[in-house]
This record gives structure tokens, C-alpha cells and sequence, in this order.
């Protein structure tokens, strides 16, 4: 009881004094939390919104939210509509498609296209042992390798998207996938981001950690993507 009032004083507050300029400048070194969100119902009974931990995805998603519930179900779940198997559990296919979201990559360098191929169906049952009769999806998601990408001067914020080869995720998730963590890249070459190494929300220069992501054979690059 305790937990939920504290988080419904911290939703109360931050709808008053909130502001998506500050891109979650108030959550800096809020803890970081593994698919922090849920229904609140089975098979995932996390809270339908929460202020004091997040994992990449939630942490922006709540700052697009602007914080405000009603809009972070509009973001979550494919119409709004609030259940476990609506919810946009992929990016590629789910997230960037059912918000309307523009991928800006081209924009800020020469791209190449990762083609990945979700399988829903395969994902619900070996994760979560849900029976669905999802069809596979293909999304061909351009982005920046990171052997084309030079210092890029944004000069306003956009979500940054890492990709990678897919090498494993069939084999340990039932599909591929593409994107493996998401910020926000603000004016400055400042990352913004939910960071699961070092276990919270933090501000890190983008340069320094594209050059370590790239050490990595298996993540190809970023793709940048407009706020709406």
C-alpha cells in the first residue's frame, strides 16, 4: 500500500511539474529495472506506470509520455487498448509502426537496411508459453553502420536506436531482433539513457559509447528516429 501511494504522489506531481523538455532530466540516476511494467494482472503484474525505476524502453517511453498516463498507454499498446499480448513488445515491428514514428537515419549519414524478421507467435509461446496466431513480420529497419557514422551535431533531441546482427536470438528468445537498447541523443553528443551496466538513468557522451558498442562484431550501428 505503501509503494502505491508513493507512486501515486509521484505521478501527481510529475503531471504538474513535468515538463518533455527536460527529456527525463529528473530521472537521472533513477535505478535501472528489467521490464519494469505491466497490467498489473497476470502474466505480467508490474504497474501500469511507475517513476522511480526503468529499463531503456519505459524510461523513454514515460519521458514521450511527457509522464502522463493516459498517453503512455497510447505508446505501449497497439490503439491504446491495455492488455499483455496488444502491448508493442517489438520495436521493429510494433513500437515504431503503431506510433507513426520516422526513421531519420538518412538524414545524418550513409545507411544500410538490417532486415529482421519477428516471430511473435514463436516468442509469446517459448517466453511466455502464450498461444497466439501472430504471423511473421519483416521489417527492413535502416540505420548508420557504424563505420559511416561521423560526429553527429543534433540540434534537437531524437531516440536513438542500437542495432544489432540478431546473432543467438532465435535460439535463446524464439525470434530475431534488431533493436537492443534505446536513449535519447540530445544537443551536445549527450546520451541519455536507462543504462543496465551501470544500473541507472545517466547522461554519457554519445561518442565514447558508440566506440565502445562498435568493439562488438555483432552491433552494426544506430538508427535515429523523430519525435513526434
Amino acid at each position: 500500500m505503501k509503494n502505491k501511494l508513493f507512486l501515486l504522489l509521484f505521478f501527481i506531481t510529475s503531471c504538474t511539474t513535468g515538463e518533455q523538455d527536460n527529456f527525463g532530466e529528473q530521472y537521472i540516476n533513477s535505478k535501472y529495472l528489467k521490464d519494469p511494467l505491466g497490467e498489473e494482472m497476470a502474466p505480467d503484474i508490474d504497474p501500469l506506470i511507475r517513476f522511480d525505476a526503468f529499463d531503456c524502453a519505459t524510461f523513454v517511453e514515460t519521458v514521450l509520455a511527457n509522464d502522463n498516463f493516459e498517453k503512455l498507454c497510447k505508446i505501449r499498446y497497439k490503439n491504446g487498448e491495455v492488455n499483455f499480448v496488444s502491448r508493442n513488445h517489438f520495436i521493429e515491428t510494433d513500437w515504431l509502426n503503431n506510433n507513426g514514428f520516422e526513421n531519420v537515419s538518412s538524414a545524418y549519414g550513409d545507411v544500410s537496411v538490417r532486415k529482421v524478421v519477428i516471430d511473435k507467435k514463436s516468442w509469446f509461446k517459448k517466453v511466455h508459453n502464450i498461444d497466439t496466431d501472430f504471423q511473421k513480420q519483416t521489417a527492413n529497419v535502416e540505420y548508420i553502420p557504424y563505420k559511416n557514422l561521423s560526429k553527429i551535431d543534433v540540434q534537437s533531441p531524437l531516440i536513438v536506436l542500437f542495432i544489432h546482427d540478431g546473432s543467438g536470438f532465435y535460439e535463446k528468445i524464439g525470434t530475431d531482433l534488431a533493436v537492443v537498447h534505446m536513449g535519447f541523443l540530445l544537443p551536445g553528443n549527450i546520451l541519455r539513457h536507462a543504462s543496465r551496466q551501470y544500473g541507472h538513468v545517466m547522461d554519457t557522451d554519445f561518442e565514447a559509447y558508440v566506440n565502445k558498442r562498435k568493439q562488438n562484431k555483432h552491433n552494426l550501428g544506430i538508427a535515429l528516429v523523430k519525435i513526434k
